[in-house]
């Protein structure tokens, strides 16, 4: 009778096992079904958080993702001790970058995420799962896990792994890491959803703005009719400004405003309804490229006013910021009233050369210049003023916000904002990838 009773259990551990083994699939079958789920992918949404270790302290971000065939995206990215969400949209105007509670607005030309991958969109993460012939594969308790290449702006991220929920493939954690496999960025998903009923407004871009920032103003289209702003970028280039320089008298907008203040504030409310209703007025007027000058990013327009200052300047970031501090118009020094942020990450080679206080386009901000085998500045603003702007900059994922990269051959900038403060990286030879790791340091360490 016991030996029967044993027969019976041993069989039944073996169905157990069968059953249990029929739920899990071989690496071909799973890319096979990966396959087939991004062609007939229509609608998803996520959330989640995202863990940077790139800086001294891990940083921990708020994600949200929405996606509506064929080309509607939205990403927030928001930091809760910070207070401040950041959207991506892409919509069928464009691609806008949102910062609502600084009530800030910035178009670009660009065919983003198309040209670079996000490790948060599902695109992203299967395709590279479907690109890597040589990707390693794992079943770790209710998923697929993938060990592949990472495909990112940033060159020192190498390999991410990718943990997929056997039910639906649907991502539930992400983990990339560096040439020393050190894990820099992780993204953990609460949930995630395929087949989203999303409404249109979900990609609007003033849907998105929501309320107006404090004091009720209006997100404001830069308007490339003003004269006085087109003047000040004239001025600035006389005076020998470099692109970083030429960007902060894009951003003396606000000087050009209290100039004619008997003009400007009779007029800024009625341009800023108007304007707000229409983010395409700077990409669609003839002199869009002023309205990038007047939006307060250096070196919008590669092909403009930024580009001629810089073939006038030979390029040098640290030699023409300096003499930047000699045109009243774009950069003086100031009183120390501004506290601003150090760079922890230095290339090899560099070392700091010198750091003040300055007034850049009428506003209060640092200058920290570097030198060695790569020559930067970096200059730290925070200004009252934000304006609606169209821009022909690269869109640049800095994981923790998104930056644009301008210029030309001769000298680039990439600039972008966190917490409220602008930050503009100027130089004629530090590499992009440097640019990205430099950038990704600051936002830590306050200045001594």
């Amino acid at each position: 009778m016991r030996r029967r009773f044993s027969f019976i259990a041993a069989i039944l551990l073996c169905l157990t096992a069968v059953l249990a083994g029929c739920g899990t699939k071989d690496a071909e079958s799973v890319v096979k079904d990966l396959d087939k789920t991004l062609s007939s992918l229509d609608s998803y949404t996520g959330k989640g958080v995202m863990t940077l270790y790139t800086g001294q302290q891990p940083l921990e971000y708020q994600v949200e993702v929405s996606y509506q065939k064929p080309q509607y995206y939205r990403i927030a990215l928001t930091n809760a001790k910070k207070d401040i969400t950041q959207i991506v949209l892409r919509n069928d105007e464009g691609v806008f970058v949102l910062t609502p509670r600084l009530n800030k607005v910035f178009r670009f030309q660009s065919d983003w995420p198309a040209n670079q991958g996000q490790v948060y969109l599902y695109q992203t993460l299967v395709q590279s799962i479907l690109l890597d012939n040589a990707r390693q594969f794992a079943v770790d308790n209710d998923a697929y896990v993938f060990d592949v290449m990472a495909n990112y702006q940033n060159g020192s991220l190498t390999r991410q792994k990718i943990w997929l929920n056997k039910s639906d493939y649907a991502p539930s954690k992400v983990e990339v890491s560096d040439a020393n496999n050190s894990v820099m960025v992780s993204v953990k998903f609460d949930s995630f959803k395929f087949g989203s009923k999303l409404e249109k407004n979900v990609f609007d871009t003033q849907k998105n703005m929501g309320t107006p920032a404090a004091g009720g103003d209006q997100a404001t289209m830069a308007s490339p009719d003003n004269g006085s702003n087109a003047s000040a970028s004239n001025n600035s280039a006389a005076n020998g400004s470099n692109a970083s320089a030429a960007a902060d008298n894009n951003g003396s907008n606000s000087n050009s405003n209290s100039n004619s203040s008997s003009n400007s504030n009779d007029s800024s409310n009625a341009m800023s309804q108007n304007n707000a209703d229409q983010p395409d007025n700077a990409a669609t007027d003839d002199s869009a490229n002023n309205a990038d000058n007047a939006g307060g990013f250096s070196g919008d327009n590669p092909d403009n006013s930024a580009s001629t200052d810089e073939n006038d300047n030979g390029g040098n970031a640290s030699d023409n910021a300096s003499a930047d501090e000699d045109s009243d118009s774009a950069m003086a020094p100031a009183s120390g009233t501004f506290a601003g942020m150090d760079a922890t990450y230095l290339p090899d080679g560099v070392s700091e050369q010198d750091s003040q206080s300055i007034v850049f386009g009428g506003t209060p901000g640092v200058m920290i210049r570097y030198s060695g085998t790569y020559d930067y500045t970096l200059i730290e603003t925070q200004p009252k003023d934000m304006a609606v702007s169209a821009t022909k900059g690269e869109l640049i994922d800095l994981g923790f916000t998104y930056g644009q990269l301008s210029g030309d051959d001769v000298q680039k900038t990439l600039t972008w904002t966190d917490g409220g403060t602008v930050f503009r990286l100027t130089s004629a030879n530090l590499p992009e990838n440097e640019m990205i790791k430099v950038a990704q340091s600051v936002q830590g360490e306050m200045s001594k």
